[in-house]
């Protein structure tokens, strides 16, 4: 009889297509996959993946299985967590996603509040892009996301957190002059510093500087806030900055903060959660804790 452990490596397996990956995901060593993975194959009587140099990949019988093992994994899973549910809100073990220009700021605030109200919550924390956030909610290897709103998906939930305004980043001594208020039509784009591709809020700062008629931007991607606001602090150009990062980041950077004109731009942070997951008064009492936690950044 195959295992819901057999399962569960089959599963990242077919996430990561690679053995190497995908065993480290369900945190064992390779040979230990391989060898359970075998043992399924043997247990059904067919072959799951092709084995050779490459990726991954799986055999027509694989494809076919995978979508009914991903059902059973997700009713295993809904069933430990409605077991949780009865213990009490915010207990045991919840795994949270959260995007990179939001975790540097928040998790410092959140995680001593989570241990001031809900002692017996352990918090597993992972920060990823928004796309690898949402995919592994999908896949059940996170319970809830923090990121950037909206979130359009039939089998996904959201709760609104807070309301991130943007503002504009430039060097103390800073030469050209910069309106305050600023707005968006005036933000010199040839200076613009952004982050890679992949990062939600390169997208919202395309968005709000209007730069989608093909003008040219600077030349950089900085894979992180704090290179962002390190080049920024040293004259290499201006970028936008969330006001969630604005407090720490001008203890560590030499900036000038400049508002935009209302109506200001912003984002929506929300958490996202799987909707039959069975967990909503947990997420709901979670969503509550993290908005307080924002408030008290943004005040």
């Amino acid at each position: 009889m195959i295992t819901i452990r057999q399962m569960r490596y089959f599963d990242a397996l077919a996430s990561a297509r690679h053995f190497g990956r995908a065993a480290q995901i369900v945190n064992v060593s390779q040979p230990a996959l391989s060898a359970q993975i075998a043992e399924m194959e043997r247990e059904l009587g067919v072959t799951l993946v092709e084995r050779g140099k490459g990726p991954t990949l799986l055999t027509r019988e694989g494809e076919a299985l995978l979508p009914e093992i991903r059902k059973l994994l997700g009713g295993i899973d809904q069933l430990y967590q409605q077991a949780r549910q009865v213990t009490g809100v915010l207990e045991g073990k919840h795994r949270l996603g959260m995007i990179p220009t939001v975790a540097p700021y928040l998790v410092p605030v959140l995680i001593p509040l989570v241990r001031e109200r809900y002692p017996n919550l352990q918090i597993e924390l992972k920060e990823l892009l928004t796309g690898p956030c949402l995919d592994d909610l999908r896949h059940g290897r996170l319970d809830s996301v923090i990121v950037a709103l909206p979130i359009d998906e039939e089998n996904l939930s959201s709760a609104l957190l807070f309301e991130d305004r943007f503002l504009i980043a430039s060097t103390e001594d800073e030469n050209t002059i910069l309106m305050s208020p600023m707005t968006e039509d005036k933000v010199d784009v040839e200076r613009l510093l952004l982050l890679e591709e992949g990062h939600c809020l390169r997208d919202h700062a395309l968005a709000v500087c209007g730069i989608n008629s093909g003008r040219r931007v600077a030349n950089y991607g900085a894979t992180s806030m704090a290179t962002l606001l390190q080049m920024v602090s040293h004259g290499m150009g201006i970028t936008l900055i969330p006001e969630i990062a604005v407090n720490d980041e001008k203890t560590r950077n030499r900036m000038r903060i400049v508002p935009f004109a209302e109506p200001q731009p912003s984002r929506r942070i929300g958490l996202v959660w799987r909707t039959r997951s069975g967990r909503q008064n947990d997420q709901h009492a979670l969503a509550s804790l993290i908005s307080e936690a924002a408030k008290r950044l943004l005040q």
